[in-house]
């Protein structure tokens, strides 16, 4: 347990994907930190670990009690591939569905915030549906997020819609 009154953690990706899950969490620990922020972002590989097995989520439970290091947060930008706003229906929904599962992976595996990328749209052009829409999916990520218990945050993004901290 660190002697900060708050903990600090970082980003999974400060630390080179080679490693396996247990040698992230033990450098992350070496070096001072309290927890690891896991990414959800818009390749594929990392997309795809929102649909693990419950036994590859327990793998990685046992590893963060192993070495004593818990991972606290989640960055979930895949919605800049799959964003809440699209013009798209079919992309919509999977933007829905990616919250539902990032919930529930955060909840198999003890994260306590899952952090959102401020983009109605990243690919396509904004305009006030997609501001709208993208409000839509904020309500319904709040609210499933609320009935599981867990904290959501916005990250500042490169646009005029969440460009700065007002």
């Amino acid at each position: 347990m660190s002697l900060r009154e708050n903990p600090i953690g970082i980003y999974e990706k400060a630390i080179p994907n080679a490693f396996s899950w247990e040698d992230k969490l033990w450098i992350a620990k070496t070096a001072g930190f309290d927890f690891l922020e896991i990414s959800i972002d818009e390749s594929d590989d990392r997309l795809s670990r929102l649909d693990w097995t419950k036994e590859e989520r327990e793998q990685l439970r046992q590893a963060m009690h192993h070495i004593g290091l818990p991972i606290k947060s989640m960055c979930l930008s895949g919605h800049r591939r799959f964003p809440f706003g699209s013009h798209d229906a079919l992309v919509r929904q999977t933007a829905y569905e990616m919250m539902d599962k990032a919930i529930t992976f955060a909840k198999d595996l003890g994260i306590e915030n899952i952090q959102l990328a401020g983009y109605d749209v990243y690919y396509e052009q904004s305009d006030e549906g997609t501001i709208e829409r993208f409000v839509e999916g904020l309500k319904y990520a709040a609210s499933r997020a609320a009935r599981s218990q867990l904290q959501l945050t916005i990250e500042i993004m490169d646009t005029p819609l969440c460009g700065t901290i007002s």
